[in-house]
């Protein structure tokens, strides 16, 4: 998750101090963190990411110090039926059960944190397996006992096609989420950093640069530009790739008309039923923050494997 990028960065700067990890392996409901989330709590107090938002992190504190002290590793569990998931905080509904376990080889090996991310850098996923009977982490899977198999995927990212007015309050309202965006368009005069102050800028033919990003399950690739010289190549590259999310502007007969140019290129009608057109969430959208709106929502449900509605 884009959530653990700052818990990866704070263990590299805190690489050889005495540390644990808390990590949510489970979740019943309303629960405030998904599972995978971490926490990474350092001896003297400091501590990146968040196992609930806020509601049992100062339990979770006192855990993480104890282990940090020599005590075994511990599974916490916290919901509203119990007095003590009140005392710490969790009157949402939910219910979650959190492991505490030491950076350590005998649980969390600190090299896991460089290994996750170098698979990160380099666009692919990494696996963690933990025995919740010891507390012991590893990338070998285990045979035996209850296991809580933990994947890192890659950073989020988007491809921007198309250096437009849109692609500005696109490129803006994703950086918020977290995701890594790159706007692509051969256009120089489009393509400058007063537009699109913080992203990537990629001044490369489209079906070159999308091609050469390798896109994956946790990129999409939106084409913006409304030209088909630009936008055409940048979504057959796209199509070839599995990048997770693919979408293009324009409206029902417009996109009705680019269905047939992908054809006439060559793709199969499977293919091109990946294209998201007209893209985004219908919202009623008016205006290029709107419509930009309705297009994270769509490439944020995509990630989530959540169908349009």
């Amino acid at each position: 998750m884009a959530e653990n990028d700052s818990v990866l960065a704070a263990a590299r700067t805190w690489a050889g101090e005495p540390l644990a990890l808390a990590t949510v392996v489970s979740t019943w409901g309303s629960a405030p963190r998904p599972r995978g989330s971490h926490m990474l709590v350092h001896r003297d107090g400091r501590f990146e990411g968040s196992v609930s938002g806020g509601c049992v992190e100062s339990d979770i504190l006192q855990t993480a110090a104890e282990v940090i002290a020599g005590a075994p590793f511990q599974l916490r569990r916290y919901g509203v039926a119990d007095a003590a998931a009140w005392e710490v905080g969790l009157p949402c509904g939910g219910e979650i059960a959190v492991m505490v376990q030491p950076v350590s080889a005998e649980g969390f090996d600190p090299e896991l944190f460089d290994r996750i991310a170098g698979a990160r850098e380099q666009g692919d996923s990494l696996t963690v397996h933990t025995d919740l009977d010891t507390g012991h982490s590893s990338e070998r899977p285990l045979e035996t006992g209850e296991v809580f198999i933990n994947r890192y995927d890659p950073p989020r990212r988007l491809l921007i096609v198309g250096a437009v007015q849109i692609a500005q309050s696109l490129a803006a309202l994703a950086r918020t989420l977290g995701i890594e965006v790159v706007v692509i368009d051969p256009r120089a005069r489009f393509l400058t950093e007063e537009r699109f102050p913080g992203v990537t800028l990629d001044d490369r033919w489209p079906d070159e640069a999308v091609a050469a990003y390798r896109p994956g399950p946790a990129t999409a690739v939106v084409t913006l530009s409304h030209d088909i010289k630009i936008d055409d190549p940048a979504l057959i590259a796209a199509l070839g790739s599995e990048a997770g999310y693919v979408g293009a502007l324009g409206s029902r007969r417009s996109h009705a008309a680019r269905r047939e140019r992908l054809a006439a290129a060559g793709l199969s009608a499977e293919a091109i039923d990946r294209v998201d057109g007209p893209v985004g969430i219908d919202i009623g959208a008016i205006g290029p923050s709107e419509i930009a709106l309705s297009i994270a929502a769509a490439m944020v449900g995509a990630f989530h494997d959540t169908p349009k509605p």
